[in-house]
């Protein structure tokens, strides 16, 4: 029992781990710290291996679990199992591991959409000196990480425009150079504590 308790444990850590370049982003952006996004970037290229852990253990406890136990042939009564020790707990502890093994999935639910911004100039009709500029992001592993970076970048005035990819490792920003600047953009990504490692401007 003890070593079910110990594999469940296990599990339970590795899918955890697995999970936290995901889930800093979601309690930075409750949280209001930009830095704290990125603490945990360096996982996402550790995540499959955390997964197989994840996986391997706990289906190795499912399987000391179901195996056939010793029989008592001492024909006396056999004391029930602890909470911790039982089937419910388990099966608790594997909901709760691939909940966390999905968070990639649903993060986006946590991110704030990017909706344009609409300045006055833009209402009004008139020509507006408008700049696209591509910036290069370092850090990004999620859905969670792409919110975290579009809220940021929106606070500013004067964005058209605004595609974040973690994919693409890059964000496409369209904005009124008279309102903002490639520096102040940089400067809010910057705040997420991802990295910026290139600026290209397509116009």
């Amino acid at each position: 029992m003890k070593t079910e308790n110990k594999l469940a444990g296990t599990g339970l850590i590795a899918a955890v781990a697995s999970s936290l370049c995901c889930i800093t982003p979601i309690l930075a952006l409750v949280a209001g710290t930009g830095g704290l996004a990125s603490s945990f970037a360096w996982i996402g290229p550790f995540r499959p291996w955390l997964i197989g852990v994840t996986l391997a253990v706990l289906a190795f406890a499912w399987y000391q679990k179901f195996k056939p136990q010793p029989q008592n042939d001492c024909n006396c009564e056999q004391e029930k199992p602890k909470f911790m020790q039982g089937k419910t707990f388990l099966t608790l502890v594997t909901a709760f591991a691939l909940l966390m093994l999905t968070v990639p999935n649903y993060a986006n639910v946590f991110s704030p959409e990017s909706a344009e911004q609409n300045s006055p100039a833009k209402a009004q009709g008139k020509p507006m000196a408008k700049t696209v500029a591509e910036f290069t992001i370092t850090g990004m592993t999620c859905a969670a990480c792409e919110g975290h970076v579009t809220g940021e970048v929106n606070k500013l005035q004067g964005i058209e425009g605004l595609t974040v990819s973690y994919a693409k490792s890059n964000a496409v920003v369209e904005f009124d150079k008279t309102k903002t600047s490639v520096e102040e953009v940089q400067k809010a990504i910057k705040a997420t504590g991802y990295k910026v490692t290139e600026v290209k401007i397509k116009k």
